[in-house]
């Protein structure tokens, strides 16, 4: 764990000019360009071209998150514009029961200009269908660089759900240095986004359409989906020189029974669609070990925290190997069978819990063996887990090609498919 724990996140920079990030995504989402890279083999081909490069019959998962209109701005009488930026919900704390809520609610936010928001409620006039609503927003708790806000709106008809539809603003990404377009509420969701409550895209399910998605149907690939709600963290920049002194975020995740089910059917191996995807279904093996534990965890003792795979393979040996005095290390399968048997125990139907896992060079992955991923922005978190994926300074190699190939980068940029 010190060798990942010290590693200079100054190693993992690149000159990625502002010419480079896609500012707009393309007229069509499968028109994309992608990066092949397979055992050290680099080409390139469209996006549509996906399904020949995988094996019949594997298993791809996808994150069904939907991104919410967190931004949401408020004018005080001084004319001073205070932004609020909704981050996780705090009462309720459950995601599905907020979005339910009718006349109040209260969410974890970011607050712009805060100097000018010194005391008192803020309010904002509303036209929701043909009514007239009233949001209030009032300060609560500060939490680090967050603060507790509590909204309350008169009309007990609407959810919030409604109000933020009416009220709330598309956060893309800062790096776009632009003004949210109407046509981000469509190009900056996957066709296949259903459960509402990220603040960021899982961008590399951008590409598809229902034409890819027809197309991986006829190639025999299985299709699974989970949750991880994306955080804004996720744009976090890593500050310090050794990875050690970074907090990574918490991150929400529902995954479904069927899909711990059809992971076993696999042998405990898939293909990733995106670094959401993987930074869920990596932790479900480490979820699967707090089991093994501690059999009668609930499911919010299930987090996984940041440092936890390292610390666990530091007291461990790999599965199957000699005896060197460490006990055995799970199996994959034997994890992901232990969180089945708790799901079924306890007729739980999806499993809810959340995850604050790091991958970085010195992680052993156990469930993802391809991943489809959009080139990360220099220095990222996102940036040290392709690199642990591809081994060594592969990715040097991976950036480099697309560099001097025209690729599109970050968000609304082009695709990858890694294949170690």
């Amino acid at each position: 764990m010190e060798d990942t724990k010290h590693i200079q996140i100054k190693n993992f920079n690149y000159e990625l000019p502002d010419e480079r990030i896609a500012k707009f995504p393309l007229p069509d989402r499968d028109g994309s360009q992608l990066l092949v890279y397979r055992q050290g083999a680099i080409s390139h081909d469209t996006f549509t071209a996906l399904p020949s490069y995988l094996p019949k019959g594997a298993l791809m998962v996808f994150n069904n998150t939907r991104v919410i209109q967190a931004r949401l701005h408020f004018r005080k009488e001084t004319g001073a514009l205070i932004e609020v930026f909704c981050l996780e919900p705090l009462q309720p704390a459950d995601y599905a029961l907020m979005f339910q809520q009718t006349r109040q609610c209260s969410w974890l936010c970011l607050v712009g200009n805060l100097k000018k928001w010194k005391s008192g409620p803020l309010q904002r006039v509303l036209t929701v269908g043909d009514r007239q609503v009233t949001l209030t927003a009032t300060r609560g708790e500060c939490r680090s660089t967050s603060h507790c806000i509590n909204f309350e709106w008169d009309d007990e008809t609407l959810t919030f759900a409604e109000v933020l539809e009416a009220a709330g603003e598309l956060p893309i990404p800062p790096y776009l240095n632009r003004e949210t377009q109407e046509s981000d509420k469509t190009t900056y969701q996957t066709v296949y986004s259903k459960i509402k409550g990220s603040v960021a895209a899982p961008t590399a399910g951008l590409h598809f359409t229902d034409r890819v998605l027809r197309a991986l149907d006829e190639h025999g690939i299985e299709r699974e989906e989970l949750t991880l709600h994306v955080g804004a963290g996720t744009f976090k920049p890593v500050k310090s020189e050794e990875i050690a002194g970074h907090d990574m975020h918490t991150e929400y995740v529902c995954v479904p029974r069927s899909c711990i089910e059809k992971l076993i059917a696999h042998g405990g191996r898939c293909i990733a669609v995106g670094t959401t995807s993987v930074r869920t279904l990596e932790s479900l093996y480490y979820m699967g070990v707090i089991l093994n534990e501690r059999p009668d965890a609930c499911e919010a003792d299930l987090h996984v925290p940041q440092w936890m795979p390292y610390e666990y393979a530091g007291r461990t040996r790999p599965a199957g190997t000699a005896d060197n005095g460490c006990p055995e290390a799970l199996t994959t399968l034997q994890a992901l069978h232990n969180l089945l048997d708790y799901m079924e125990r306890n007729e739980l139907h999806a499993l809810h819990t959340s995850t604050q896992i790091i991958i970085a060079p010195g992680y052993e992955y156990h469930i993802v063996q391809m991943m489809v991923t959009n080139f990360h922005q220099p220095q990222s978190t996102l940036l040290l887990l392709v690199s642990a994926f591809v081994g060594g300074e592969r990715w040097r190699d991976i950036y480099s090609y697309a560099l001097e190939h025209g690729f599109r980068f970050l968000s609304y940029g082009d695709s990858s498919l890694l294949i170690p």
